[in-house]
């Protein structure tokens, strides 16, 4: 139905901002700037939310919140803050035994061991350590796991499967790590350790401004402070800000540039509204410039993976890989 007499529309309809008149009930629903049509639902983290007479009505489902950690020392933890950190040792990237409590009473801790991957002083994951009422170790440059048991007798409290390009480990205690067998780990928590857990993810309360939670317990604006005392051993030297990969390696600056604009490109264009993408882009062309001690098609690809699973957390599917850009085998899928 068209407006009358100067766009002022008929009774009981309203301008549908087209030079129409719509009922009011037909009006769309807005998401992150894109509008939405009456019964078009959306996916919001685990929830999905369906456009019903102007409002989104959504599901109410607790969903596992995910820290991840990717390429040269890209973190982003539960709370969604995300920093960079390179430091050359074993840090704890989350466990439930925080504060004054015994380091027995918890029941897993996650630790990964950087060490450096390139000239420039960046480091990047060598393995990760899940330790459960097993300990299970996974090593990045072979791709191969171990499990050392430590209680004997009874049901192992883990399964270890393959999904795609990843290894997953779903825990019964709440935790799933997903691990590419690279440099990218995501790590999934129930809503049960909500404020129960600390290290680089963060404290998992919902607030990322105290994620920088140290040791100690005290909430600080450094980075450096905040990561170094998560040091598994003391004997480790504390990391020191790194120069800038680009302009340490000037000349692989517009290859890194031209490679890591697929990020913010077309390919990418559903995902935009949903995931910013410039923070993912220049992550990219660190690490592409970084990466200069061979495996520097591994680093940009792990780059913009870390943005691809980002978009696809949020269901927001992206075919980018093609056979001339970061290609996959068969055997992934087999």
């Amino acid at each position: 139905t068209h407006c009358v007499s100067g766009c002022v529309c008929p009774h009981n309809q309203v301008l549908d901002g087209k030079g129409g008149c719509i009922a009011p009930e037909d009006c769309p629903c807005v998401h992150n700037g894109n509008f939405y049509s009456p019964g078009e639902s959306i996916r919001v983290g685990c929830n999905n939310c369906t456009c019903r007479n102007r409002k989104w009505h959504c599901s109410e489902e607790p969903c596992l919140e995910t820290c991840s950690v990717y390429g040269d020392g890209h973190y982003t933890t539960f709370d969604g803050k995300r920093f960079d950190f390179e430091g050359d040792c074993e840090y704890v990237l989350v466990q439930n035994y925080c504060g004054q409590q015994g380091m027995n009473q918890g029941t897993f801790r996650v630790i990964t061991e950087n060490i450096p991957c390139g000239t420039t002083g960046t480091t990047c994951s060598k393995s990760i350590k899940v330790f459960l009422e097993v300990s299970i170790f996974f090593n990045k440059f072979d791709g191969h796991s171990d499990v050392i048991q430590r209680t004997p007798g009874g049901k192992m409290p883990f399964q270890i499967r393959s999904m795609g390009i990843y290894l997953v480990v779903d825990t019964t205690v709440g935790l799933i790590l997903m691990w590419d067998k690279k440099t990218s780990i995501f790590i999934k928590l129930s809503p049960s350790f909500q404020g129960h857990v600390c290290g680089l993810c963060g404290n998992y309360d919902g607030n990322g401004n105290n994620d920088f939670t140290t040791r100690s317990q005290s909430v600080v604006g450094n980075v450096l402070e905040f990561a170094n005392s998560w040091k598994v051993s003391s004997s480790c030297p504390n990391a020191n800000r790194t120069k800038d990969p680009c302009t340490a390696n000037p000349y692989r600056k517009a290859w890194a540039q031209k490679q890591c604009s697929i990020i913010t490109s077309e390919v990418f264009a559903k995902c935009h509204s949903q995931v910013e993408p410039n923070e993912y882009y220049q992550a990219c062309v660190d690490d592409a410039c970084a990466c200069d001690t061979g495996g520097d098609c591994e680093c940009f690809c792990t780059a913009v993976a870390a943005y691809a699973q980002a978009c696809n957390e949020l269901d927001i599917c992206i075919s980018w890989r093609t056979p001339s850009i970061c290609p996959l085998f068969c055997d992934y899928y087999n």
